[in-house]
């Protein structure tokens, strides 16, 4: 898969007192995206329950291009910028996007997996690498020792 994009929707309680997107919803965009992106490869909830494993941010950063208004059409992409080969460790990139052209956001996040039962950090299941293999990478992606 080279691409992932989805549509996502401004609603009125995602505005701040100036009438432009609160900073934390980009924040939010970002976690929905990367959920609808691990479910379309049937990494979903339900599967990180049964197999005792869920993600963990280290950091995350969004640098802000553009405001975001009620009117806006936004959409959000996200794509790998570097991984362990095991899919322990990651950092990925979402662009979020209004009216399908205008950058208004870049989100970026340091990641890992965790063991739910030991609380530690783990290696994902095969799956997991997989769609680390498969999915969208940005330009100048790295694969990391």
């Amino acid at each position: 898969m080279s691409q992932f994009t989805i549509p996502v929707e401004v609603r009125w309680a995602d505005l701040d007192p100036n009438f432009h997107l609160r900073h934390s919803v980009y924040y939010d965009y970002g976690a929905y995206c990367r959920i609808r992106f691990l479910a379309s490869y049937h990494i979903t909830a339900q599967f990180m329950q049964e197999q005792h494993f869920g993600p963990i941010i280290f950091r995350e950063e969004c640098i802000f291009k553009k405001e975001i208004q009620l009117s806006d059409t936004v959409t959000i992409d996200v794509k790998l910028l570097k991984a362990k080969k095991d899919a322990s460790r990651w950092t990925m990139q979402h662009q979020i996007f209004k009216n399908n052209e205008i950058v208004a956001a870049v989100l970026t996040l340091d990641g890992a997996w965790m063991d739910l039962q030991k609380r530690k950090l783990a290696v994902p299941p095969p799956e997991v690498q997989s769609v680390f293999e498969l999915g969208p990478k940005a330009d100048g992606f790295e694969w990391l020792k």
